[in-house]
């Protein structure tokens, strides 16, 4: 089977892609009737979804794998946990399964930049949700220490109140940019000019 477009896009960084090229793949091999579950990269799939957040679709791989690669290859359980983790919401889980496994040269590079898209993701959900919040949660949250994520979240414009050890959030400003289209323009210079003739 050739896993060609799948290494390019590894190699290219183009890891939003590596679900789809992974589905495309495997649909074809299917089509044409070629056995492929002992050679094909679960692990790499999985992570995937998990990288463009689609936890259900990883789900559903994860029950149509054979039972002797769920057992066989400790990367695809690797990667299932964090898949668990971000299924029952446990936010401080996904950063221990990430770091508490030994990924192989392949998949390392995936896993390291869907931790660093999962902290960002936090990082807005926190920003949403929260106007204060302590200095554990956030650690917990961020998968960090209770320094790391002081420096962190300080050094993004919250507000350290050291006698309580709660951070207040800073809600950042959203730049709304506003589209000029000639044609609403128009439209509506000859609105006006109708209610004032």
């Amino acid at each position: 089977m050739d896993f060609t477009p799948l290494s390019n896009a590894l190699t290219a960084k183009s890891y939003d892609k590596v679900a789809d090229f992974c589905d495309e793949l495997m649909l074809k091999a299917a089509a044409e009737g070629v056995p492929f579950q002992d050679e094909w990269p679960y692990a790499i799939h999985l992570l995937g979804y998990i990288y463009v957040n689609d936890v259900n679709s990883a789900r559903f791989l994860w029950k149509s794998i054979p039972s002797t690669i769920k057992e066989g290859q400790q990367e695809v359980a690797a990667a299932w946990n964090i898949g668990q983790k971000l299924w029952t919401h446990d936010y401080s889980g996904v950063h221990e399964a990430v770091r508490h496994f030994d990924w192989s040269e392949q998949t390392r590079p995936l896993v390291a930049a869907f931790a660093e898209v999962y902290s960002q993701r936090i990082f807005r959900l926190l920003l949403s949700a929260y106007s204060t919040i302590s200095i554990q949660d956030t650690a917990l949250f961020l998968g960090m220490n209770e320094d790391d994520a002081t420096k962190y979240v300080v050094g993004q414009g919250w507000i350290l109140d050291s006698a309580s050890q709660m951070l207040t959030v800073k809600k950042q400003a959203v730049a709304v940019e506003q589209k000029l289209d000639s044609d609403k323009l128009q439209r509506l210079t000859e609105y006006v000019f109708y209610l004032e003739h």
